[in-house]
């Protein structure tokens, strides 16, 4: 009997602010996971999806409408393209659900990612991270569910934080987050679509909107990362065109992102389509105090219970782990 092996990829933050669709950075937590064997069986299978949340139970396709199955099923056919893997071959997978659906922290990119890079790892790891077919092999995947985007699959399977310079041809930059950067991210028990969250956005924005600030703040977000400048980073987390168009889908926002600035974030914005909301800072303790904040302002405005996750940025990505 072939042995399972298990992968894990990491949460992401998508858009930061002004970066829609071209930044992302990956979090300490949470993540889902994958088990993976090889299989009699051609292909790739999905035996079972292990929910952590109970509300979640049955709401995923299985199949090959999966965003892991999907992945996986691009990863086994590039290799057998390359000539790293028989035709015959076959994938059985197992889908840990540890993240929550609809959560805006790259839910189906993360389960992707890790069905990825478990078929890689499987055949011997032929395949780089950085290699544009198996993140190409992601964004297809994600493609099926959240639109054809790399901000969260990028980072998942990088690490740290990545800039998408070009779709055609794929072009992603990594770069290196300050050490001391902190992200909190708090979700509140309310669910935001992808599909809906896109579907308020503006088809059509004026030049003087889009050159300055939203111009400017992209190349501030990329000037504090590159210059290890947390300060600059946290107030170029500016956005003047998504940001405004998906508020009103999240309960509160405005309230709870005064409510982490003034207890000391440096930047705050809508994660990926919403609801989670993230900030930056520079300190863990600080991190927790603005979790809360952000938390209790959410109950304020009705949403009771809230989930916090502070973290440094993953720099790792996906892993394989015990």
């Amino acid at each position: 009997m072939n042995e399972w092996i298990k992968v894990f990829a990491p949460a992401t933050v998508a858009n930061v602010g002004p970066g829609f669709d071209i930044l992302g950075f990956a979090v300490g937590e949470p993540g889902d996971v994958i088990a993976a064997r090889k299989s009699q069986t051609v292909g790739v299978s999905l035996a079972n999806i292990h929910y952590a949340r109970k509300g979640d139970v049955g709401r995923l396709p299985g199949g090959i409408r999966n965003t892991a199955v999907i992945a996986a099923m691009n990863v086994l056919r590039t290799l057998q393209q390359r000539g790293f893997v028989e035709k015959t071959a076959g994938v059985e997978l197992a889908l840990y659900k540890n993240m929550p659906l609809g959560s805006g922290l790259g839910s189906s990119g993360a389960s992707a990612v890790a069905a990825a890079w478990a078929v890689n790892v499987l055949f011997g790891q032929p395949l780089a991270k950085h290699d544009p077919d198996i993140i190409l092999a992601c964004i297809q995947a994600e493609a099926s569910s959240s639109g054809f985007h790399a901000d969260n699959v990028a980072p998942a399977m990088l690490g740290g934080v990545v800039l998408i310079r070009s779709y055609e041809p794929l072009d992603i930059i990594p770069l290196d987050a300050p050490q001391e950067m902190v992200c909190v991210i708090v979700l509140p028990e309310y669910e935001v679509s992808t599909r809906k969250a896109r579907a308020v956005l503006p088809e059509q924005v004026a030049l003087k909107e889009v050159v300055i600030p939203h111009y400017a703040n992209v190349a501030g977000v990329v000037a504090g990362i590159l210059k290890k400048d947390l300060a600059l980073f946290g107030r170029s987390i500016d956005d003047r065109i998504v940001e405004p168009a998906r508020a009103h889908l999240i309960p509160g926002f405005y309230a709870v992102k005064e409510a982490a600035l003034k207890s000391g974030a440096l930047g705050c914005s809508i994660s990926g389509a919403g609801p989670s909301v993230f900030a930056i800072t520079d300190d863990l303790e600080r991190g927790r105090e603005i979790g809360q904040a952000m938390a209790q302002s959410f109950a304020e405005h009705g949403i009771a219970e809230s989930h916090i996750y502070v973290s440094s940025v993953n720099r790792e990505g996906v892993k394989r782990i015990e």
